[in-house]
């Protein structure tokens, strides 16, 4: 990879040249940072398209908006693999002849810029095997061949029925309009096996069609960690943040501004209508409303606790206004006494040999600062055994809470924590006590929830996430997950229900709701797919009661009549030679 990546650096400047015809002059003085640069020509891949390129899982797909360059890159890569030594063979699978030819003359192209040998491009026939009556079909193919490797790139006119026989790299180029994608996809995936790679690149075709599955099934995790399959999003707006108008302008030879880039812009927008989402910011169509559906939600709850002796259990605890402004140790005594009541027998609940975590979402005043706790059973299915609601708690209060809950999880395998906004001091302060392996600070934005969501609702799905509790609240916090412009998240304003608000009002209540739940079991979920350790803790064996803040007589006297040794004191009483005693680790 590092050899390829060195080649494309070094004919960066011939491909740019040769691509835009124009001097590398005042048209490309936009794009320098200092004077000393004025006369170098840019990148000849701009950011998104070096990512895409520079990525090396087998399976790669990208959803994409209209004209962002992304098949001229792809071209790039494959005159690499196929020039290279030990390199393969490259087919790309294109809707029409032109989109075929436009490919294989990017190639050609590329391989002058890399100054490789290659044939000039030539046509020849793909057979296809018979047709559903029995004769033979061929299609037409361009094609160029390297003599130094003895490999070749293939681009068909037209989508084949089958892939059987062949080897090597496969390109479907605007997959999402194959006649029969599930097909074409089972044939390509069978080169995976032998070690080779598939590309799949389109703009989509509703949110039901088999394209935009593929990308969901791997944003789920079903294809394999992102070294096996990944997915790339690269939407217009993205693109032109990326320099793709600098490049129109560049092929053009045309002075950039920013007005002339925005009225670029609004022009595509103009002309795709009510279908630009789906043409130019990668949203399926049809992809609006609820991302969980409610029969998937109700299939997954069970009878809560009390109901249920054994069923999940969740604990809301409500604290007044007055109630921040006590003394410290009053507060302190109280939330103790809330904890022995209510958390301390669920706790004890949880199966001593079976892993846990956490996700967490905060609030302070208006929403609930919501935790639940996932317990991985044998068979690792995930079941929420116990959520707690803080409405209207302190954030010291809170802090104590997370703390006692967190160091009596058994088998703790770590939490997840939002730290958008003020739950970053919450959760900055568990990372210091745990230690930031095991605490993630989580700053929720598109991106993170684009990647990770797909894998609660697959987890639903799959009935690896089973066990919810039986609640009105939750089941409204589920359904709060709505798509917008195609991304899987929970909405800036309130989702509480419209019984739920009226049952408020007539308790005087001024709580509402945020999707509070669903934020918090989905961090959970996604804490069980982190790389991270496992805490377990061994009780201290105590002959005095020196570390639970009551010392009997003879350890005051020994401490205060030795006060430069007190370091090694404290090794001694943690497991050191003299003490007998072990870790608390």
């Amino acid at each position: 990879m590092k050899k390829r990546l060195v080649a494309a650096a070094a004919a960066a400047a011939t491909a740019v040249a040769v691509a835009s015809g124009a001097p590398a002059a005042d048209p490309t003085d936009f794009l320098k940072t200092s004077a000393a640069q004025a006369d170098e020509l840019p990148p000849a891949l701009m950011p998104y398209q070096q990512r895409w390129v520079a990525d090396e899982a087998q399976l790669k797909v990208a959803e994409k908006g209209r004209r962002v360059g992304l098949t001229w890159a792809e071209a790039a890569d494959d005159v690499l693999i196929a020039a290279s030594e030990g390199g393969s063979k490259v087919f790309y699978i294109s809707a029409t002849q032109d989109m075929a030819r436009e490919y294989i003359e990017a190639c050609a192209l590329w391989a002058r810029a890399f100054n490789v040998a290659a044939n000039e491009m030539g046509e020849g026939l793909f057979d296809d095997g018979d047709d559903a009556e029995g004769n033979r079909r061929y299609i037409k193919t361009y094609e160029i061949v390297f003599p130094r490797s003895g490999q070749r790139i293939v681009a068909l006119s037209s989508r084949p029925t089958n892939l059987r026989g062949k080897q090597g790299v496969i390109v479907i180029d605007e997959a999402a309009f194959h006649g029969d994608l599930d097909a074409l996809l089972k044939a390509a995936m069978a080169m995976l096996l032998w070690g080779d790679k598939v590309r799949i690149i389109s703009t989509h075709d509703g949110v039901e069609n088999p394209f935009n599955q593929l990308v969901q099934d791997i944003r789920a995790g079903k294809k394999g960690n992102v070294t096996e399959a990944n997915v790339h999003r690269i939407t217009f707006r993205q693109a032109v943040q990326e320099g793709l108008y600098r490049r129109v302008c560049l092929r053009k030879g045309k002075v950039w501004t920013q007005a002339d880039e925005d009225a670029w812009v609004a022009a595509a927008y103009r002309f795709y209508g009510d279908h630009s989402a789906e043409e130019l910011d990668a949203v399926p169509s049809a992809s609006a409303g609820a991302y969980l559906s409610l029969t998937l939600i109700e299939q997954r709850m069970v009878p809560a606790w009390p109901a249920a002796a054994d069923g999940p259990a969740i604990v809301r605890g409500k604290w007044d206004d007055a109630f921040a402004y006590l003394s410290e140790d009053v507060r302190r005594h109280a939330i103790n006494g809330w904890l022995a009541e209510n958390l301390a027998p669920h706790l004890a609940r949880l199966h001593k040999n079976r892993r846990h975590v956490f996700g967490e979402d905060f609030a302070r005043n208006r929403d609930q600062a919501v935790t639940a706790i996932l317990e991985e059973d044998t068979d690792l299915t995930h079941r929420p055994l116990l959520t707690f609601e803080l409405a209207n708690c302190p954030f010291s209060s809170q802090e104590q809470i997370l703390e006692y809950v967190i160091r009596r999880l058994p088998r703790f395998r770590g939490g997840a924590m939002d730290a958008t906004g003020n739950g970053a001091a919450l959760a900055e302060k568990m990372a210091q006590l745990f230690g930031v392996e095991m605490i993630e600070q989580v700053k929720l934005n598109d991106g993170f929830y684009l990647a990770h969501m797909p894998k609660l609702k697959a987890a639903l799905q799959d009935g690896t996430l089973l066990d919810l509790a039986r609640d009105s609240q939750h089941r409204d916090d589920l359904r709060a997950i709505k798509l917008v412009q195609g991304i899987p998240k929970v909405p800036r304003q309130t989702t509480q229900t419209a019984g739920g608000k009226a049952a408020a009002a007539e308790g005087g209540e001024r709580l509402q709701r945020h999707g509070d739940f669903a934020i918090a079991l989905f961090l959970a979920e996604y804490a069980f797919h982190r790389e991270a350790g496992e805490v377990g803790w061994t009780p201290v064996q105590s002959g005095s009661r020196f570390w639970e803040g009551v010392a009997d007589e003879a350890t005051v006297r020994r401490w205060n009549s030795k006060p430069n040794n007190r370091a090694a004191d404290l090794v001694g009483g943690l497991g050191g030679p003299d003490s007998g005693r072990k870790a608390g680790w």
